[in-house]
């Protein structure tokens, strides 16, 4: 699919490669405005599951072809997914259920050289896989955890504030890379940076960035960065980078006779090798997007290519929405440092109501806190419903904007 066009000029083809988005509703074209939950994926990437199971479906190890063939599926997977993170090897490449169940696993390990007294420093900004893991395995150990606040309704971190509570008890600094809930994106290179000097592990939960933006960790220098699949048009699968040297630090909880080397001793139980087979196929698509001479290459061509699109729709976005005075926008108020993610509310209207409404016409959001609840209870909204979000991925379109501010205008 590469062109040397821009996105905005072809997406009506590029739409076709995905079956969820040509499926109408009680005669109404669907309209997926809830990318942030869960990608829809193109048909490279369905038939993929399917493909995998056809040739045959067996487990790792064994001394026939189509063992073989799925070692093969995994290295290669892991060779595509260290091409997507920037990483120098494969080996720092894991895979697992999902982005939760990995980082609880490593939380875990993490923690298990802590003692009563250290500390350590999380995020208000954060979804709860990223908050929930470290702090209850601060709880079991006697560790304080700090949270960096918000500076205000553009929900970016107090990175002075920050700055202020490291000190040589901090042991980990655990941030977002990109607010699900509010699309603004933090400065990871910054607290990066600065944890990493302060002599504290660096974990990085990149789950809402990777649909909009790629990232290179071996020049972030983080530890670990997280992921999941199923938010950049793949499989539900969790997929993570470690450093070479923190992986083999750490002690994995696994079964005893299973690998004890690395990146395979952090695999608990069989991987699901349809879902890494449908994983490929996402990093192809990406891929398609854009152009090079190697994959790296035509993965940031093709997220550069992503980023002016969604750039245009978030302009249009937030040209429509200054139309509405009664409507307020939580995050970053223009298209800069953010992703083309919305958190709207509507006065006293509850964004339940307007999701349920929305919903009605085949027209798909979310409202609550999004499992970033702290989030929602610095901006003082929780108990007011939280909020409505609107989350625009490559695939949408200017006339589907429209059509939401439409069905807007019949609840307001």
């Amino acid at each position: 699919m590469s062109s040397s066009l821009p996105l905005s000029q072809h997406v009506d083809q590029l739409r076709k490669q995905f079956p969820a988005l040509n499926c109408q509703v009680d005669g109404r074209q669907a309209i997926y405005f809830d990318g942030p939950g869960g990608a829809q994926q193109p048909l490279s990437v369905i038939e993929s599951y399917g493909n995998y199971l056809k040739q045959g479906n067996t487990n790792l190890g064994g001394h026939f072809s189509v063992s073989r063939k799925t070692v093969e599926l995994v290295d290669t997977c892991r060779e595509k997914a260290a091409a997507l993170f920037g990483a120098e090897k494969k080996e720092e490449i894991i895979f697992g259920a999902n982005m939760t169940s990995m980082t609880f696993h490593f939380s875990r390990a993490i923690s298990n050289d802590w003692k009563e007294g250290d500390e350590i420093i999380l995020s208000t900004a954060d979804h709860g896989s990223n908050r929930s893991s470290w702090a209850m395995a601060a709880q079991d150990k006697g560790v304080k955890v700090h949270y960096i606040p918000i500076l205000d309704n553009t929900c970016q971190l107090d990175i002075e504030a920050f700055e202020g509570l490291l000190n040589d008890k901090t042991r980990l600094v655990a941030v977002t890379a990109a607010s699900n809930l509010s699309g603004t994106l933090v400065d990871i290179e910054k607290i990066t940076r600065l944890g990493k000097a302060n002599g504290s592990v660096v974990y990085i939960d990149a789950v809402h960035l990777l649909p909009h933006k790629i990232i290179n960790v071996t020049s972030l220098g983080a530890d670990f960065v997280a992921g999941s699949a199923y938010k950049f048009f793949g499989p539900h699968l969790g997929v993570l980078y470690g450093r070479q040297q923190a992986l083999e630090y750490y002690s994995p909880y696994k079964v005893e006779p299973a690998p004890s080397y690395s990146p395979n001793c952090w695999e608990t139980g069989t991987l699901n090798f349809e879902a890494l087979s449908a994983f490929s196929s996402t990093i192809d698509y990406l891929a398609s997007l854009g152009h090079g001479k190697c994959l790296r290459e035509q993965l940031e061509s093709g997220y550069e290519n992503i980023g002016n699109y969604e750039s245009f729709l978030a302009s249009k976005f937030l040209t429509r929405l200054k139309d509405y005075t009664s409507i307020e926008l939580f995050g970053e108020p223009s298209i800069d440092n953010r992703t083309a993610t919305f958190a709207l509310r509507f006065g006293e209207l509850n964004p339940a109501e307007v999701a349920a409404h929305l919903g009605e016409q085949e027209i798909y959001t979310w409202s609550g806190h999004l499992y970033a609840d702290m989030l929602t209870d610095a901006l003082k909204i929780t108990e007011k419903g939280g909020i409505l979000r609107v989350g625009l991925m490559h695939y949408n379109t200017e006339e589907e904007i429209e059509r939401f501010f439409i069905a807007l205008d019949q609840i307001l």
